[in-house]
């Protein structure tokens, strides 16, 4: 599968033009992420990540795998049916330009710190950075809403999540107890 979505992504990425992105054009076009993602990509909205701040290739990629059928969501299908290549380039440098949310208070700082035992122990940080900004093709994690990392570390758990990172986000949170989840989603969320 993953061999699959890698052989995807490289027939898709190498038609994408060399050119610099248009966050204007990112802006205009980010309208219809509005809805879901929130005013500025900063979500209101249940199990909805934020993606302002969010890496600029990662977001790339994301929209790359939802239009070619890798990864699935109903809700994203019919958008990113009308995205050419260039509106996928334009969106994420947009959504990386933006501030992301600022993260809210922790109101149960023992439970961070389970969490980042359960970060420390699954070795997040080596491929989501030690300040947990992501890189490159992987995702940002601190300050993302809560309830929405422990509806992916569950997708991931469970084999629903596809797309991407996929393996080995499945072997890192396969053995991953429930509170685990529950630790880990809260720390992230208020880095």
């Amino acid at each position: 599968m993953r061999q699959a979505t890698l052989a995807a992504l490289m027939l898709v990425l190498p038609v994408l033009p060399a050119s610099a992105a248009d966050l204007a054009a990112g802006k205009a076009k980010a309208e219809l992420c509005v809805g879901c993602h929130g005013e500025n990509g900063i979500s209101q909205t249940e199990n909805i990540p934020s993606l302002a701040g969010q890496q600029d290739q990662f977001i790339q990629w994301q929209l790359v795998f939802f239009r070619a059928g890798t990864r699935k969501n109903e809700a994203m299908k019919p958008i990113v049916d009308q995205l050419g290549n260039e509106d996928i380039r334009n969106l994420g440098a947009y959504f990386a330009s933006l501030q992301p949310a600022k993260p809210p208070p922790d109101n149960d700082p023992d439970l961070s710190k389970k969490g980042a035992e359960a970060a420390a122990g699954r070795r997040c940080a080596s491929c989501h950075l030690d300040s947990y900004a992501g890189t490159k093709g992987v995702a940002r994690l601190a300050g993302q809403r809560e309830e929405y990392l422990v509806k992916a570390l569950h997708d991931y758990k469970s084999g629903q999540r596809v797309g991407g990172s996929q393996a080995a986000m499945t072997d890192v949170a396969y053995p991953l107890s429930a509170e685990e989840i529950t630790a880990l989603a809260h720390y992230l969320a208020h880095l």
